[in-house]
């Protein structure tokens, strides 16, 4: 079976090494670990924080375990499974700047958890997506007190503030992406191409440069999706046998040029702020609205059909509605594979094995106040466990 996916512009996370052999058509790259050797800068296009050894077509020496997504649950996930098999090799997949939401999260200090929740029942229901599932083992393997204890550990000291988010003690979310890329990087660092994937009998990646002349491939014995609520790493799940809940903005920026609002960014309230845009309608004569409008305009997109009722300019309409990318600025997407094809437990596939997914490409989402990272450090912690584990047995 033959899989390909659209993952390109990425950047790549290595843990280790690469030495290549090349020929006028394609470049066969193999891993040592134990030295680095850059790429030229001619030809460097992604990242790559990796563990070793990522090898061609050919099988490796040692097994690899491919993360595609450098956010928090892609490189959590990562550390520990590296942390449980340190002989694994491991390779991490990302678009855009690596660990990026955690850069910006909590107005730039980084809202790491949630520290007022130690019953996981209690948890859980701050998860208006998942909140039945995340009941049982999910927390107790990793909650809010491990990640601030793993945190902790790694040299980062943390705060609980008065409504239970816990920021590093600096006020800067550096704090949080030094500590997780240098304990990452222990084992070296690198620049490759870009990458779409491939699979046939176990996880073919295929790593191309922007020129077809430039090609490479990496067999990988573990496959840990953690790619947020990117349409790249849905599509890569539905070619592998996995269904999507279609995904929807659950958080997004709102911007607002008013300097005494932007002096709250980051706060959080108990109170709900509602901003009501059409505020003479009730929202059933809007539903009626919106009913007539649709049968009245039946092949015109939602975008391009504002009811004139509603009294909205049509580029606020627009904006509203069309948001680049999957989103243009969300912070959090609700949709993305259901829980009932993976395991919590573990969290590998119901339907392929070794195949895993943590983070925000499941149909997982949380409230504000720092739930959203738990579930990304609680699902890449569980997803890297099971897999080192895995590796670990596979050279006893």
């Amino acid at each position: 079976m033959s899989l390909k996916s659209g993952l390109a512009s990425f950047f790549l996370l290595q843990f280790g090494s690469l030495s290549s052999s090349t020929s006028t058509s394609t470049a066969v790259r193999r891993c040592n670990f134990g030295h680095l050797r850059p790429v030229p800068p001619s030809k460097r296009a992604f990242t790559c924080l990796a563990t070793s050894s990522p090898q061609s077509a050919e099988k490796s020496d040692g097994e690899l375990l491919v993360v595609v997504g450098g956010g928090a649950a892609g490189v959590y996930g990562a550390i520990r499974a590296k942390s449980l098999a340190p002989h694994l090799n491991v390779l991490v997949v990302e678009k855009g700047k690596l660990l990026s939401k955690v850069k910006i999260s909590g107005g730039g200090r980084c809202n790491v958890t949630n520290g007022h929740c130690p019953d996981t029942k209690i948890l859980a229901e701050h998860y208006p997506r998942g909140h039945r599932e995340l009941r049982g083992s999910f927390f107790n393997t990793h909650g809010p007190g491990d990640t601030m204890s793993w945190f902790t550990d790694h040299g980062v000291a943390l705060k609980i503030e008065e409504d239970g988010r816990v920021f590093p003690i600096t006020n800067n979310s550096s704090s949080i992406v030094d500590c997780l890329l240098s304990e990452a990087r222990e084992r070296g660092g690198k620049t490759v191409t870009s990458v779409s994937a491939g699979v046939q009998g176990k996880f073919i990646l295929k790593v191309e440069k922007r020129s077809v002349e430039f090609l490479e491939y990496l067999e990988a014995d573990y496959l840990l999706i953690a790619s947020g609520g990117s349409r790249q790493g849905y599509d890569l799940a539905v070619q592998l046998g996995h269904s999507i809940v279609d995904g929807v903005p659950s958080l997004f920026t709102f911007k607002i040029k008013d300097p005494l609002l932007s002096e709250l960014s980051g706060c959080l309230d108990a109170a709900l702020l509602m901003v009501d845009f059409v505020p003479d309608l009730h929202i059933e004569d809007m539903k009626s609205i919106l009913s007539q409008q649709k049968q009245k305009f039946a092949k015109q997109k939602v975008l391009n059909s504002c009811p004139s009722e509603f009294g909205i300019v049509k580029r606020f309409w627009k904006y509203m509605l069309d948001r680049e990318g999957q989103y243009k600025d969300e912070f959090v997407t609700a949709g993305g594979v259901p829980l009932s094809e993976i395991s919590l437990k573990t969290m590998e596939s119901k339907i392929r094995p070794n195949l895993f997914f943590a983070g925000e490409v499941l149909n997982v989402d949380g409230v504000t106040g720092g739930f959203n990272f738990q579930n990304a450090w609680s699902g890449g912690y569980i997803a890297g466990t099971t897999i080192g584990e895995l590796a670990a047995k596979a050279v006893c």
